[in-house]
């Protein structure tokens, strides 16, 4: 029997650089195929071409045996082919009902949508997802396990034979997990073939039937779920020979060094924002570089956003500086001492800008008194932009011309107005080639050694191992592991997440 789809020596580019370089591929009926490997690896571009959402360059792509070429994601949805993203795609302030038909809601013979059938038939298929809600209730007033059961609903609504779920258990708690478990095994029953992705490698043992582990744009091992089939067997896949990133593999034992007996700067205590992480407890120390390692999903993006105020606890405490810190604003965090560098620079960078404008922003006070004072925010900008070698060096350019390393320079810089006492950076290093991380290392570095307490969270456990003093794990909005004083390679802290 064919399987359902099946690709072989896929290959994509782009700008030049190989997403996937010669991949071959296959999803049978009444199967589950688990895909793993790190960021950047393949499988999510892998999957985009199978969906539509990306052509091949080359390569040959059959759907029950039958050459296809998808122009678009409607193309792949009409071969019954459809993809559930990380981001979910609800309308939180429209009802269940409205969901599960978004976009093909039924209508009567006077041509106005059927609202008695779609509540009807929206609760049955929801009911045979072993969910019982109010179909007419609004989606966003249900937790994120129910809304992301309200989108499979949707997809299998649709007819599609072939599903792919990305990252799908990222925000699920325990019980919420058993219950998708539980529906995709049904929905295996039917004859449909699901492909799961997922960074949790115990959830794509427990649910998969196949494996299959991606490494720098090529599927680098496949094997059916079995005995010798665990997660050391994926991460020696996963990290494979030759890997080079921030000039180090972090393939062998690397020491940390010991616990800083410098004073506590910033100390969390039970701090909880539900669904996204609980009972979150740390301290980080002047002078150190505290890594939070854990994959996508795991809570320490939610996490880093409200250390600078952006969201707010449901509980728990923050203490800066010994004194209590009650956050309630972006404004209130900057007060306290705390600096923040997203994971986006766009998110906090203005590309159209001069650089001495995107230095000088974060403080603005500090250089006006009844008007603004340029020739002062020029000349503190040079300092600091000198300081952390922004090139070119004339801080008139544009920030949009300058590239992406020397972009995150400037992101830093910006904070060296008034030095925070924590410094909070979430994905330092990405998207940068060695040349700059290397820089940014050593930046972060300097400042540490300066006395600043420097919080890096990061999906990528390389960032994570070239930075930090000590290391703690969050896997699944909790703190599960805590390296200082010990040795640590990158097949141990993924084993930890």
């Amino acid at each position: 029997m064919a399987p359902l789809i099946e690709l072989t020596h896929i290959v994509k580019t782009f700008g030049g650089v190989h997403a996937l370089s010669g991949v071959d591929f296959a999803l049978k009926a009444g199967s589950i195929h688990g895909l793993a490997g790190e960021n950047g690896a393949g499988k999510s571009t892998l999957m985009k071409v199978i969906a539509g959402v990306h052509g091949p360059d080359s390569g040959q792509f059959l759907v029950d045996g039958e050459p296809v070429h998808f122009r678009s994601a409607r193309d792949a949805r009409a071969r019954g082919i459809a993809m559930v993203h990380q981001e979910l795609s609800v309308a939180p302030d429209l009802s269940v009902a409205e969901n599960v038909f978004l976009g093909a809601q039924p209508v009567n013979r006077m041509g106005t949508i059927a609202w008695g059938r779609m509540a009807r038939e929206a609760s049955e298929q929801l009911k045979n997802l072993g969910l019982d809600i109010d179909p007419r209730a609004r989606l966003g007033d249900f937790p994120i396990g129910v809304q992301q059961l309200v989108e499979l609903a949707r997809v299998l609504f649709s007819g599609a034979r072939i599903i792919i779920l990305d990252e799908p258990t990222s925000a699920l708690s325990p019980p919420e997990i058993a219950r998708l478990f539980a529906v995709l095994r049904r929905v295996r029953e039917s004859g449909r073939g699901i492909v799961f992705i997922s960074h949790f490698l115990d959830d794509i043992l427990e649910i998969s039937d196949e494996v299959s582990v991606f490494r720098n744009g090529l599927r680098a091992a496949h094997a059916d779920v079995g005995p010798g089939i665990d997660k050391t067997w994926i991460i020696e896949n996963m990290i494979g020979a030759g890997r080079d990133e921030l000039g180090e593999s972090y393939l062998h034992d690397i020491a940390l060094k010991a616990r800083k007996q410098s004073p506590v700067v910033l100390e969390a205590e039970g701090l909880t924002l539900e669904p996204f992480f609980r009972n979150v407890s740390f301290q980080a120390h002047a002078g150190e570089v505290l890594g939070i390692y854990g994959f996508m999903g795991s809570g320490q993006i939610e996490l880093a956003r409200m250390l600078f105020g952006k969201l707010r606890p449901d509980q728990g405490r923050l203490r800066i500086a010994g004194a209590i810190a009650r956050l309630k604003r972006t404004t209130d965090a900057k007060n306290a001492g705390v600096g923040f560098v997203p994971e986006s620079r766009r998110l906090m960078l203005f590309r159209e800008e001069p650089i001495y404008r995107n230095i000088s922003i974060a403080f603005l006070e500090h250089f006006s008194k009844l008007f603004l004072r340029p020739g002062a925010e020029r000349a503190a900008a040079k300092v600091h932009a000198e300081r952390l070698g922004v090139r070119p060096s004339g801080v008139e350019a544009r920030l949009g011309a300058l590239s992406g390393g020397n972009q995150q320079k400037v992101a830093l810089a910006k904070w060296l107005t008034r030095p925070p006492k924590v410094l909070v950076l979430v994905e330092p290093t990405r998207g940068m080639d060695v040349g700059a991380k290397e820089d940014v290392v050593h930046i972060v570095k300097s400042l540490a050694a300066q006395g600043m307490a420097l919080i890096v969270l990061s999906t990528e456990p390389e960032t994570v191992l070239s930075l930090a003093d000590r290391v703690l794990v969050m896997r699944k909005g909790e703190l599960t592991s805590e390296f200082a004083d010990c040795a640590i390679s990158k097949d141990k802290l993924l084993a930890a997440a």
